[in-house]
């Protein structure tokens, strides 16, 4: 099995729905730090798992400097999006959100809870 991982940094705006109340509400920033790791059993015809910069791509270029609650529709917590990215990207199957300093959340593909890296 071969293994990557894409370190990214975004800038985004959000607002999340929540059924208390929170100062999350309100439209606010984060500079995000996403961590998207991928796997293949074989590489591609290119000597790859997924090229780095299309995984890069994937992410930065949908939310970077952004509001993604225009861009998403559900609920736009780091829980959600690291699903919504490890679903975006070609051999993903781990997604570590870091929303700000000590707030990270992961998302891991069923069947994947024990892989490597």
């Amino acid at each position: 099995m071969y293994y990557i991982s894409k370190r990214i940094e975004i800038s985004y705006a959000h607002q999340l729905v929540l059924d208390y109340e929170s100062k999350c509400t309100h439209l606010h920033g984060h500079n995000g730090i996403v961590t998207v790791f991928c796997c293949a059993e074989t590489l591609d015809h290119n000597g790859m798992v997924t090229d780095f910069t299309h995984v890069k791509e994937r992410v930065q270029k949908k939310l970077d400097h952004r509001n993604v609650n225009d861009i998403l529709n559900f609920n736009t917590t780091a829980e959600n999006m690291a699903r919504w990215i490890c679903e975006q990207v070609p051999n993903a199957y781990k997604v570590m959100f870091q929303e700000s300093e000590g707030n990270i959340a992961v998302y891991v593909k069923p069947g994947f809870e024990n892989a490597a890296l």
